[in-house]
Order: C-alpha cells, then sequence, then structure tokens
C-alpha cells in the first residue's frame, strides 16, 4: 500500500518538488504551507510520516514538532533544515524527529530515510541497530531522553559508517581503531558488538539474549 507523507515547508518550489519526487517514487504526497495548515490537514487525515521544515513563518517546525509529541501523535518525522551542526541536530531530535537532515540534500537520500522510519523492512541502507543514530554526519546515542554524540575520531566514524550501511558489512581496519571503536560502542550500547572476521576484517553484529559472545564467523577483538 502506498505511504501517504505530509510536505510542511513555505518554500513554494521545494515543497512542489519534493512532492513531485515522492510521487514518482510511489508514495501519496499531501503538502502544507505552514505550521497552522498541517495542523488543519492532521484533524481531517492520517499520514504515515512527515517531512518537517525548521524555520518556517508563524509556528516554527521545532515548535510545531514538540506540540505534536506532546499531544501524543507519534507519527514519525525528518526535519529538514539550513542549520547544521551537532548541537541542531541534537535540538531537533531531543525535540521528537526521528531524523533529520540538512540542506541542501538528495531526493534519493530523503526517500531512503523515508522508507528507513515508516518500517520499509526492504530497505537497509540507513536502518540502524536500536539506540544508534547517523544524522548531519555525526552519530548519536539515543537510548536516554536527549540523544548524545558518540564521540568519534575520523577514522572510527568511517569505520561505523562502513560497518552499519548496512548492517553485515565486513569491513578492514587497523586493529586499534577497530579496539577504540568497540570499546566505545560497548561503553554505551549492550545490544551490539563488534567482532573480528579473520582475513577479511570486522564486522558488527546485534545482539540479543540468545546470542553467544562469539560465534563461527568471527571473534572478538
Amino acid at each position: 500500500m502506498n505511504k501517504t507523507i505530509l510536505i510542511i515547508d513555505d518554500d513554494d518550489m521545494l515543497r512542489t518538488t519534493l512532492a513531485r519526487g515522492l510521487r514518482n517514487d510511489g508514495f501519496y504526497a499531501v503538502t502544507a504551507e505552514s505550521a497552522e495548515h498541517a495542523s488543519e490537514i492532521l484533524s481531517r487525515i492520517s499520514v504515515d510520516a512527515i517531512v518537517l521544515d525548521r524555520m518556517m513563518g508563524g509556528m516554527d517546525g521545532l515548535a510545531f514538532l514538540k506540540q505534536l509529541r506532546t499531544k501524543g501523535v507519534s507519527t514519525p518525522v525528518i526535519m529538514l533544515t539550513a542549520m547544521t551542526g551537532p548541537e541542531n541536530a541534537i535540538d531537533g531530535l531531543a525535540g521528537g524527529a526521528n531524523d533529520y537532515l540538512a540542506k541542501p540534500f538528495q531526493l534519493r537520500e530523503l526517500i531512503l530515510r523515508l522508507n528507513n522510519i515508516i518500517g520499509n523492512k526492504n530497505n537497509t541502507e540507513f536502518k540502524m541497530p536500536n539506540g544508534l543514530m547517523f544524522t548531519d554526519d555525526e552519530f548519536f546515542i539515543t537510548t536516554g531522553k536527549t540523544p548524545k554524540i558518540l564521540g568519534l575520531s575520523g577514522e572510527e566514524k568511517k569505520l561505523l559508517q562502513r560497518l552499519t550501511m548496512p548492517i553485515g558489512n565486513i569491513a578492514p581496519a587497523s586493529p586499534m581503531v577497530a579496539k577504540r571503536l568497540r570499546s566505545k560502542i560497548n561503553s554505551v550500547l549492550s545490544n551490539i558488538d563488534i567482532i573480528t572476521v579473520r582475513g577479511r576484517g570486522y564486522k558488527l553484529i546485534q545482539i540479543d539474549s540468545a546470542t553467544p559472545s562469539t560465534n563461527t564467523n568471527g571473534d572478538k577483538e
């Protein structure tokens, strides 16, 4: 079944372009030029996800998002913004956004992220383990009330990107980089780990109560 996306943006050209692109990809797209107009739409129909501009005339996107969450609306939201930097991403995520995408962006990236937040199991490019999010070129830990940046070096970040996009990738890296990354992951998340795949590199695995600490495919570093 086609998914319905509500696009909220006061930029007429961007709103129209996004709607056309999403429709061409098989979505139903509904548009609103303000938070106030979006509230009216949401009182009449339900949508599968919202693409929300942060800076708009009238009520801004972040205030509107907080209002939605206060009302108990759990519809997934991707926040769009020209405001870059980790602190802005944290504000958006803490305000209730499921993802945060800085302008300018590629339509294909938006579609991949939409597929992820609305639970399209066929898409794995941006699928992250529970508690981990990648947005605005940073990894965030989302297990607490407020998302926190996972402080990584450039090499550690590149390795984690290779290991999670998609999960299951085997990526080469220096043992020291892999060891540091594994230590940082283990200190904040208990549901994932990094193992050594002998002769090939490293792999990220997701852990449940039935998962042993080692397996026949690899060993812990």
